[in-house]
């Protein structure tokens, strides 16, 4: 891989990401880190799973229009992949700049949930829709990263927790942003309103997004109930 690392952008328990450039393009190069609690073969069995998943849905999204980075190289054998990076800051940062304007952090907001919308149709949970994993350009255009903990599902359960993992952690990191759950709702049903039904996949009926937001309120009550 001719990859020319710059900088760490994140090292975590599973994988390490660096920012660089790959045949002369700006890139990312995640390299799964070995779990050494695990018996190896068991690890690498997993870990070459869980990337070649992760590559699969990445292609399968890019191909349908959803902002998400390309492949550009994969080897799983070493657990290392190298995706296109995508531009602009990471919606946590943008919701902690004083300096952004509301109609700025509102079209960031309502064009997060048009894309997640557009993610699910495509029958994909993200797994993982932190603030940290979406980015935000100087438009107000949004993108998603970190597919790691994708999956391919028909069960409107993971569309709701989908979405209560991002209306969780904005009430909870975000709350000088009072409304930003709301917007970010109305833009994911304004996109099927945009867009229509969602087309049939191969295995199933993708859940509308009146069906999604109704389990969202579901899981809301269920959390405040046990919680």
């Amino acid at each position: 891989m001719a990859f020319e690392p710059t900088e760490r952008l994140h090292l975590g328990a599973e994988a390490e990401v660096w920012a660089g450039t790959w045949m002369g393009v700006d890139a990312v190069r995640k390299l799964r880190r070995p779990r050494k609690w695990r018996h190896p073969d068991l690890d690498h069995r997993l870990g070459h799973r869980r990337m070649m998943s992760e590559s699969r849905l990445l292609i399968r999204l890019k191909r349908s229009g959803v902002r998400v980075p390309a492949v550009l190289d994969l080897d799983p054998e070493n657990g290392r992949m190298i995706l296109e990076r995508m531009p602009g800051l990471p919606l946590i940062e943008v919701l902690r700049d004083s300096t952004q304007s509301a109609s700025f952090i509102a079209t960031a907001l309502s064009n997060t949930g048009r894309l997640i919308r557009r993610l699910h149709r495509e029958a994909i949970t993200h797994g993982d829709l932190s603030t940290n994993n979406i980015l935000v350009d100087e438009n107000g255009d949004v993108s998603l990263i970190d597919f790691g903990l994708a999956a391919i599902d028909y069960e409107i359960e993971r569309f709701g927790i989908d979405l209560h993992v991002i209306d969780e952690i904005l009430g909870a990191s975000h709350p000088e942003h009072e409304d930003a759950i709301e917007t970010l709702l109305e833009g994911y049903a304004a996109e099927e309103a945009n867009l229509g039904a969602a087309p049939e996949q191969s295995g199933g009926a993708v859940p509308t997004a009146a069906e999604v937001l109704k389990r969202l309120d579901e899981v809301r009550s269920r959390v405040r109930y046990h919680g």
